[in-house]
């Protein structure tokens, strides 16, 4: 069942809406803007979903070791090392 609504348009939006409706995408101005408030739910549902796994990243990351900056500088300086001690190069 379909609910009524009235809502207001830019006329820019409107022309756009109309224009879809005149190149047969859809088959009334009501239509694109019902796909077009279903499109902003996917989106918004899928950032909610993307936010809620980074939150739950974060969460699992924190709780894990740390790794100080000093110490992070030898790990690099010694990967580089072995890279290039690995392909010979010379510094």
């Amino acid at each position: 069942m379909g609910v009524k609504s009235s809502i207001s348009l830019s006329d820019q939006q409107a022309a756009f809406a109309r224009q879809l409706v005149e190149q047969g995408r859809y088959s009334s101005v009501s239509a694109v803007i019902q796909n077009s408030l279903d499109l902003l739910r996917q989106r918004t549902e899928a950032e909610e979903a993307e936010t809620a796994a980074l939150k739950a990243v974060l969460l699992a990351r924190s709780k894990g070791n740390f790794v100080s900056g000093a110490d992070m500088d030898g790990r690099i300086t010694a990967m580089i090392d072995r890279k290039r001690r690995t392909a010979r190069v010379d510094s």
